[in-house]
């Protein structure tokens, strides 16, 4: 069996036949980065590679760095192995990363989800013979409905609020989530909604990419009457005094966590409303099936669970550890009890030297 071309060390996931990492954690001379959430993009690398479309956020959230985009499918040499970025779904720019080298092909996955969403490029296919998968909602229970039947409910729940004189605070994440949001609410209402401070910077740069949402407005700090409105806020804000000027509110948050009514009430919200980026079970099993791949590696969420179900069904699986969060970011993951993933490694697949 060849070299692996991707393996786990003390900086995060590195290949060695390009001499670069991917997402990594710890500053590294070359990143390939996936997407632009915390957990893959972070500060202190001396040079980065990214897709085209994710270059806004990038910068957004980095600052001045040095960062190259390609295009979707473009192709880069780095050693010897050739690399291009495929996209993700998952939000605006993300992507998988395609690695040949030595006569074999590994695509890393990043985060993914199959569901279709206005706000990014579909997800692409890559045949591969390793493919290294997320395995954030790696469980049986994760099925998601229609993106459409999810925001009638956001919509329904807004207007009742409004007829009772409440206003409705969602919690989304800032980069993904809230626009995802904000573009699918264009199916039932042009009406305007409110943003957090840490939302609206993320969702001006959709709109200079080209994304089509509902139109938003800052929260005025002088106004004392939001009744009927619906705020969009980060996760956390609900638990900060910004929350006072709005009076009465019905508070909601979405995730795919709130597939599991305990963790709604646990958070505190009044409703949840399931709607995730990413892939949920099935999902996870027709990726792995369709990319043709003879063995699976899995990163953060359920990758136990996962790998004895695919190792079932004769494909090799294991288990790599990472750094990278749940939905959307760690910390959020944890409260909504997400694993750690401690699956049985695969042989040879041990954290490396940096």
């Amino acid at each position: 069996m060849p070299d692996p071309l991707v393996v786990p060390t003390a900086a995060g996931l590195y290949c060695p036949a390009g001499d670069f990492h991917i997402d990594p954690w710890r500053p590294v001379p070359t990143a390939l980065i996936t997407h632009g959430h915390g957990d893959h993009a972070r500060f202190g690398h001396e040079r980065y590679f990214a897709a085209r479309p994710g270059l806004g956020i990038l910068r957004k959230r980095l600052g001045d760095v040095r960062v190259d985009g390609l295009e979707y499918g473009e192709t880069l040499r780095l050693g010897r192995a050739t690399v291009s970025f495929h996209p993700a779904g998952h939000v605006l720019g993300s992507a998988q990363v395609r690695i040949e080298a030595d006569g074999t092909t590994w695509v890393v996955s990043g985060d993914y989800k199959r569901d279709p969403d206005p706000t990014c490029a579909p997800f692409e296919v890559v045949p591969c013979d390793t493919f290294i998968s997320e395995a954030t909602f790696a469980l049986p229970i994760y099925r998601w409905r229609p993106t459409a039947e999810v925001v009638g409910e956001i919509w329904d729940w807004w207007q009742s609020n409004a007829r009772a004189g409440v206003t409705s605070v969602l919690g989304c994440y800032a980069l993904g989530k809230a626009q995802r949001v904000l573009a699918e609410l264009l199916r039932v209402t042009d009406r305007p909604v409110y943003v957090h401070g840490a939302v609206a910077a993320l969702t001006d740069v959709y709109r200079a990419a080209g994304v089509a949402m509902v139109p938003t407005l800052p929260i005025e700090k002088d106004r004392k009457d939001y009744a009927g409105e619906l705020i969009v806020a980060p996760p956390g804000a609900d638990a900060t005094p910004w929350m006072r000027r709005f009076g009465k509110t019905s508070t909601g948050f979405c995730s795919g966590w709130m597939r599991v009514r305990g963790n709604r009430r646990r958070r505190g919200y009044d409703r949840g409303f399931v709607l995730s980026d990413h892939a949920d079970w099935p999902s996870l099993l027709r990726t792995i099936r369709e990319t043709g791949a003879t063995r699976a590696l899995l990163t953060h969420g359920h990758s136990d669970v996962l790998v004895r179900y695919l190792r079932e069904q004769g494909i090799e699986a294991g288990a790599l550890e990472t750094a990278f969060g749940g939905e959307e970011g760690a910390a959020d993951a944890g409260a909504a009890g997400a694993p750690a993933g401690d699956a049985d490694r695969i042989p040879g697949m041990r954290a490396q030297p940096t």
